[in-house]
């Protein structure tokens, strides 16, 4: 399991947890930077940010809302961004179209996916632009 490029002493915002989630996901998160996540209703700066969205948690306007609401509270626009979604065979799962079309309404690009657990793959996201 990765830490997803998490680096030691970062703040990581967490959106969109609920019991289906996978823990070992955070747990290596939280070893990797030391420090607990935050959730979505932290009001300060933080350093990168995970979501969790499945199907049923909206259409793609609301990820996109979604993905505004994660760039709200980062520090510069290379910060490390991921998005957690079901993997392929898993209820839930949403298409790579619908995660691309609501990243562009956003101002970002989905780049990089991962294997991030044994059910949800990780995608990382980029601001527009921004160099990699």
């Amino acid at each position: 399991m990765s830490s997803l490029g998490f680096n030691e002493g970062s703040i990581v915002q967490e959106f969109g947890y609920d019991d289906d989630v996978a823990e070992e996901v955070r747990s290596a998160i939280e070893q990797s930077t030391g420090e607990e996540l935050v959730d979505e209703d932290y009001g300060d700066i933080a350093d990168g940010a995970i979501a969790w969205w499945r199907d049923d948690d909206g259409n793609v306007d609301d990820l996109a809302d979604l993905f505004l609401d994660m760039k709200a509270n980062l520090e510069s626009d290379s910060a490390v961004c991921w998005l957690l979604v079901p993997g392929p065979r898993e209820p839930g799962y949403v298409s790579a179209a619908v995660v691309e079309e609501a990243a562009e309404t956003a101002g970002l690009m989905a780049t990089t996916n991962v294997a991030a657990s044994k059910d949800w793959i990780g995608i990382r996201l980029t601001a527009t632009g921004a160099r990699r």
